[in-house]
This record gives structure tokens, C-alpha cells and sequence, in this order.
């Protein structure tokens, strides 16, 4: 029998696995394991040293490992026995991100060994077909090298249910697959359900996951939802999905998934701000002058027409990603980095949010036309494949915020997103008033601005820090320089990619990073009135492909004696 460990050790264990040894997909002797209550008897029976002993997976909650000791950094972060299905396994978010970063985290050791992978679809596939699926999305979109030991060991616990999302047979035939990777790989009965599918299909699987007993997990396991974005296109459908969704899952095991979120950089705002004391003092609307959160993208709609038209860019982005990154820069500090301490401060945002009076002056749609991006020459928005010609969906959107608290009042706050921009790039700039006083006026200082901060989200992940030099020579002429820091060079590790970092939190049961039901909703409690002002006016305004946006969006600011950055 192994020695225990100590109180400060068990304690950590408990806190950080999940299951028994049989997790790792064989059942552990008496030689190698601690003695398990047999169930039902309440007393500890230890087993025949020879004898093949599989833990029940009632007992996986209380099993303790003795190899773990609290004061270790990094295997708490380990997911415990588990395994993930995913929902939409054929599409491309699926190919291209989520199945690479299950690889990712199983090449840097932060899967169990016994990880499952199940994939759910239409398309008549034998395991063998979905692993040959996997294994070539990993080779082309995985950000750590291929290890072949690292495949095969991720390969056997792959499988594959074909089925439409209404169809019985194939969700027993889930529950079956389920059930014998419990046996077989050792999951504990602690699955993650990853719904990529059209938000129409939400809560046609969620009570399938009900029917079919997929929503209760035995004894001591877990069972989580996970949700992608768009959740509801308005305030209404929101709280209708909401409602659908928490009659299966509790709340606490909804996991709805911003990927941006999941970025260092999004990460490094808490920490710039909360484990620096030089930014606090002048993190307020005495030295602020306002605030510019962009997204930009230099690609149009592609082949998404079907999803994209009738939501648009503002649905799109601004509700959730945009949104999300302001609340962070402007909340005040959690008493802790744990989600109840995140949502209670985020939600203080949302709710002082304030909305323009004359929403036509300070908000802006707009649509992309023809235009030159890449050196070549591109279509407009309503010329793509697949939109209606008359349609007023916006490719554009920008709006101005204030948010009414001590912090804040008076500091406004620019949103914009946009398809067919300049460049690809996320970022967001905190602009400084200008120097009350300058001696210099009388020299050159035309080149020299404001103050800044500039937090680049991507794809150059780090920040920026801008501010007035002296330039060399004998006059005194003062412009702009800054002060860059870059993660590529700052630090010898990779930045992982936000999927990465995103299941894994799931399958620790870390919900820091996941936006909350509540929030969603005061998202769109901010975005509806504006999606309903421009609904009954005009149609949108048009700025070529390739172009940082429409006229109306500059004038937009210039009416506030602004201008918007060039990222």
C-alpha cells in the first residue's frame, strides 16, 4: 500500500483530480494504488494484490493522489479522467481549432492518458474514417509538432456516432460509445459536451443530452455543456436559450465560450492592471480621455453567407468580444481570480453602461463595396454569393459608450468592428489627455500626440506604450516614440492558442474565462436598442474593401474633437 501524503498534498489532490488510476487505461493493483470503500459497505477492503481491481466510478471523487504535492505549479492544471464529445465534428471550427488543440494539449502532457474523443455528425463514418479526419487536421493546423507515440496513444480512444441531432438511435448509440470508454479508457464518467453547431440546433441537443441520460453523469463524475457564440441574436432569445439550456445543465455547468477570452494577451490585461501599481493611479477619467477598443479583419464573409447575413458585425462581435474586452479594461479589482470575484466585477461595467442619446450621430453600420485588398481586386458585400441585394446586414459597425461610475464618467468609450479593413488586427488603446501645460509650444512639436497605451490582442500579442521624446539634435523638437513589449520576445514559450487554454479550463471545471449567463444578457440589453434604432433608419452607410471604414465613422469622432488610431 502506498504511504499517505500529507494533509497540505491530499488537500491539493482532491482539489485537482477527478478520478482513480484507472484513468490512465488500466486498473490498478493493490501494489500501486490506495484501498478504495467498497461501495455500499462504507469500510476500506483491500484487494488481492493479484487480482485485476477497476475503482467504481462512484469513488472517483473521493480518490486521493499520492503523488501530488500542493506546493507543485503545474500538475494541478492537469485534467483529471475525462473525455470530450463534440457536436458539428465535420466543420471547420472543429478541423481547424478544436480538435488541433485536443492534440496541443495532449503533446504538452495536460490530458490524462486516457483522454476520449467522440465526434457526432451526419456523415456515415467508421472510427477509423474519424480518426484518418483527425490525424490530417492535426498535421495541417496544430501548433506543437507531430509525435507519433503522442497520436496513438489520442487515437484509441477515438470514436465516432453517426446521427441527425433528432435522431434517438444515434444518441443511445452516443450513450453506448460513452459508456464503453468509461470501461475501456478509464474517464470516470466525466464528459464535456462541445455543441459547434448552428445556434438553432442548442437546445435540440441539450434535451436530446436529457432524454438519453447524457446530462447525469454516475456518481461523483461531471458533465459539462459547452456553447458556442452566437448566444440568441437578441435580448429575448437569450433569455429563451438560457432557460432551455439551465432545464438540463445548472448554470455552473454552462461553459459558453468567447475565444477571445482565452487569448494571453485578453489574460494580461488583469495582470498589467491588478499586478502593477504604476497603472493604477491613472487608470481614471482624471488622465484618461477616452478609450478605443478595435477588431479589424481583412477578409470578407467567404463562404459563411448562410450564417453571417441577418447577424452582422455588430451581433457578431460587438455583443460579445468587444464588449468583453471593455468590461476588462474597465472593472475595478476582484478580490480574487476566480469567476464568481470576475463576473461580480464585470457585471458592475455592464450594468453603468450608457447609451448615446442621438444614436444616429454616435453610432455607424455600414456595408464593404468593391474594392482593392491584398493586390487584387474583391467584391462588395452584396455582390457575394449568397446575399440578398437588398440586404442591410452590416459588415461595419462602430458606436460610442460611456460608462456611469466614479472611474469613468465622462471618458467616452469607441467600439468598431469590421470586415474588408485595412489590416488584421485587434487591439485596444487607452488614450491619455494631453499635458496641461507645455513649455515646448514654441518648438517643433507637430509630430508629438497623446499619450497611450496600446494592448495588442493580435496578431503581434503584447503592448505598446506611446509617449513624447526629445529627438536628437540642438533644437528641441518633441514627437512620439514607444516602448514595445512583444510575448515572442519577452518570454522563451509560445503563447498556446486560446482553444488550447479554453477546454482545458473546461475539463478542469475553471470557468474565470467563460462569460456567464447574466453577462450575456446585459450585452445585449446594450446592443438591442441600437440594433433597433438602425433597423428603422436608412439603410447602411458603404466604404471600400480594403479602406479603414466609411466617412461617417470618422466624422463620428471628429464631431468629439477625435480621431481613430491606425492600428
Amino acid at each position: 500500500m502506498s504511504k499517505k501524503p500529507t494533509e497540505a498534498a491530499a488537500d491539493a489532490a482532491r482539489a485537482a483530480d477527478s478520478g482513480p488510476p484507472a484513468a490512465r487505461g488500466r486498473a490498478p493493483t493493490a501494489a500501486a494504488k490506495p484501498t478504495t470503500p467498497s461501495p455500499g459497505s462504507g469500510k476500506n477492503q483491500a484487494p488481492d494484490a493479484d487480482a485485476d481491481v477497476r475503482v467504481p466510478v462512484g469513488a472517483a471523487a473521493d480518490w486521493v493522489n499520492p503523488l501530488r504535492d500542493a506546493r507543485d505549479r503545474r500538475l494541478p492544471r492537469i485534467a483529471g479522467p475525462s473525455g470530450l464529445v463534440i457536436f458539428g465534428v465535420t466543420g471547420d471550427l472543429s478541423r481547424k481549432k478544436l480538435m488541433p488543440a485536443v492534440y496541443d494539449l495532449a503533446n504538452r502532457g495536460l490530458l490524462p492518458p486516457g483522454f476520449s474523443l467522440v465526434g457526432f455528425a451526419r456523415r456515415d463514418w467508421e472510427d477509423q474514417d474519424f480518426a484518418e479526419v483527425v490525424h490530417d487536421a492535426v498535421r495541417e493546423h496544430a501548433r506543437t509538432p507531430f509525435r507519433e507515440e503522442v497520436w496513438q496513444q489520442l487515437s484509441e480512444g477515438m470514436r465516432f456516432v453517426p446521427g441527425d441531432f433528432d435522431d434517438d438511435t444515434a444518441f443511445k448509440h452516443l450513450r453506448a460509445a460513452v459508456e464503453d470508454l468509461d470501461s475501456s479508457r478509464g474517464t470516470g464518467g466525466n464528459y464535456a459536451f462541445y455543441l459547434s453547431v448552428p445556434p438553432r440546433f442548442f437546445p435540440k441537443v441539450v434535451q436530446q443530452l436529457k432524454k438519453h441520460g447524457l446530462a447525469e453523469g454516475p456518481r461523483g463524475a461531471w458533465r459539462r455543456a459547452v456553447i458556442e457564440k452566437p448566444f440568441g441574436h437578441d435580448l429575448a432569445s437569450a433569455r429563451e436559450l438560457n432557460r432551455i439550456v439551465h432545464e438540463v445543465f445548472d448554470p455552473e455547468q454552462v461553459f459558453r465560450i468567447d475565444h477571445y477570452l482565452g487569448k494571453e494577451t485578453v489574460q494580461n490585461i488583469l495582470a498589467l492592471r491588478f499586478a502593477n501599481q504604476m497603472y493604477e493611479p491613472v487608470w481614471n477619467r482624471s488622465y484618461v480621455d477616452h478609450v478605443q477598443i478595435t477588431m479589424a479583419e481583412d477578409i470578407g464573409i467567404g463562404g459563411r453567407a448562410g450564417y453571417y447575413d441577418g447577424i452582422g458585425a455588430a451581433r457578431d462581435v460587438i455583443q460579445n468580444h468587444l464588449l468583453q474586452l471593455m468590461a476588462l479594461t474597465a472593472m475595478e479589482e476582484p478580490i480574487a481570480f476566480d469567476a464568481e470575484a470576475l463576473l461580480t466585477e464585470k457585471l458592475k461595467v455592464l450594468k453603468s453602461v450608457r447609451l448615446p442619446e442621438d444614436l444616429g450621430a454616435h453610432t455607424v453600420r455600414a456595408q464593404y463595396a468593391t474594392g482593392w485588398q491584398g493586390g487584387r481586386q474583391v467584391v462588395g458585400y452584396l455582390q457575394e454569393e449568397g446575399i440578398d441585394g437588398r440586404s442591410k446586414t452590416d459588415t461595419y459597425a462602430a458606436l460610442r459608450l460611456e460608462i456611469d461610475n466614479r472611474r469613468w464618467a465622462g471618458v467616452p468609450f469607441y467600439l468598431r468592428t469590421g470586415k474588408r479593413l485595412g489590416r488584421r488586427v485587434t487591439e485596444i488603446a487607452v488614450v491619455f489627455q494631453r499635458a496641461p501645460h507645455s513649455p515646448f509650444d514654441s518648438t517643433a512639436t507637430e509630430e508629438l500626440g497623446e499619450n497611450a497605451i496600446v494592448i495588442r490582442v493580435q496578431p503581434d500579442e503584447g503592448m505598446t506604450v506611446r509617449f513624447g521624446s526629445k529627438v536628437p539634435g540642438t533644437s528641441m523638437e518633441i514627437r512620439d516614440v514607444t516602448m514595445d513589449f512583444a510575448y515572442g520576445e519577452s518570454f522563451t514559450e509560445s503563447s498556446p492558442e486560446a482553444y488550447e487554454r479554453l477546454i482545458l479550463d473546461v475539463l478542469l471545471g475553471d470557468a474565470n474565462l467563460f462569460p456567464r449567463h447574466q453577462e450575456v444578457e446585459e450585452s445585449w440589453k446594450i446592443l438591442d436598442p441600437v440594433e433597433t434604432y438602425w433597423d428603422g433608419n436608412g439603410r447602411p452607410a458603404q466604404y471600400p474593401a480594403g479602406t479603414w471604414g466609411p466617412p461617417e465613422a470618422d466624422e463620428m469622432l471628429a464631431r468629439d474633437g477625435r480621431s481613430w488610431r491606425r492600428p
